[in-house]
């Protein structure tokens, strides 16, 4: 009998452990994809911000739309998040500063860039950040590189090119200063994955607004762009991009980036460029081509090689050593 007991109080105890061990690894599977299916929602909400940020150039410029858009994202994180206002710390704010500043001198570069070179390779070169986050923990932290990450990497950078770059190899001024909010954009990525983790990801992002929002005033009063338009089209486009371009999409970011290594992260955010030519052909009526289509299927390569931990690459690093 008392054999009989022991059997069935083992049995229960190798049940309540499997269920534990189950229950564990169904809560981490769970999370890893809940992640990266934010960081989808997020492109695609990116991507359809072309044609919204498209429609508001006819009525801002592009610091005014900066500005709005960012002032949008701080206003509504403040009022919806007020409660949560008074768990801030030191450490967030100086956390959140740093990655404001990132965003915004991305923005600013890509946008002055622009000027200066063709949208498809402002598009294009943007997109190399890509392949610079992994290399920022490489050479700042020693923080081994995933030959299977990178490889996936380079391969969204090149379905990039495909879908965006037009046969133009010349490199200007604008295309330097593109190449430089590529690194802005990197640092934004890789020190949110490692900022996140000790933070909350809703004050992060909320002093992340904050701070953009107050250098974008600062650079429409430097610009002397007080003037703003009444245009009814123009203010319905920079409320899309305020509400979910920056405060929404960023939101989601940040929260996502909590379950995903900033490589990957990288690599899912570049989908963006596909997500832009499927709203462009739905709502824009851009014709659709054959290199679009290379692109597309290169960059969903990217995210299955990064994915599936293929057998060729699994477990090769590069060190710093």
């Amino acid at each position: 009998m008392f054999l009989y007991i022991e059997k069935s109080f083992r049995t229960t105890q190798f049940i309540k452990l499997a269920f534990h061990w189950f229950s564990k690894r169904w809560e981490d599977v769970m999370r890893k994809y809940i992640g990266e299916l934010s960081l989808i929602i997020t492109a695609m909400i990116w991507g359809s911000g072309f044609v919204a940020s498209s429609v508001s150039l006819n009525s801002f410029t592009p610091y005014q739309i900066l500005a709005i858009r960012f002032l949008i994202g701080t206003i509504l994180l403040s009022l919806v998040y007020m409660k949560k206002l008074k768990e801030i710390r030191r450490t967030t704010i100086r956390k959140g500063i740093i990655l404001g500043f990132f965003l915004y001198i991305a923005f600013v570069l890509q946008t002055v860039g622009l000027q200066y070179t063709t949208p498809s390779k402002n598009a294009f070169l943007t997109a190399v950040n890509v392949v610079i986050v992994p290399f920022i923990g490489f050479f700042l932290y020693k923080k081994r590189i995933d030959v299977r990450e990178l490889t996936g990497a380079v391969l969204a950078m090149i379905g990039v090119g495909f879908i965006s770059l037009k046969l133009s190899l010349e490199m200007n001024i604008g295309d330097v200063l593109t190449l430089l909010c590529a690194v802005g954009f990197a640092f934004q990525i890789f020190y949110t994955s490692r900022f996140v983790n000790d933070e909350s990801p809703v004050l992060l992002t909320l002093v992340q607004m904050a701070t953009a929002a107050i250098l974008g005033l600062i650079f429409v009063f430097f610009k002397g762009e007080i003037t703003i338009s009444v245009a009814k089209e123009g203010w319905l486009a920079v409320l899309y991009l305020g509400v979910f371009s920056t405060t929404i999409a960023y939101l989601l970011q940040t929260y996502a980036q909590t379950f995903t290594p900033e490589t990957k992260t990288a690599i899912i955010l570049s989908t963006e460029s596909v997500w832009g030519m499927v709203f462009s052909i739905l709502l824009l009526k851009e014709v659709i081509t054959f290199t679009m289509v290379i692109g597309a299927m290169l960059i969903l390569l990217a995210i299955l090689i990064s994915e599936t931990k293929g057998t060729l690459l699994k477990g090769k690093t590069i060190n710093l050593e």
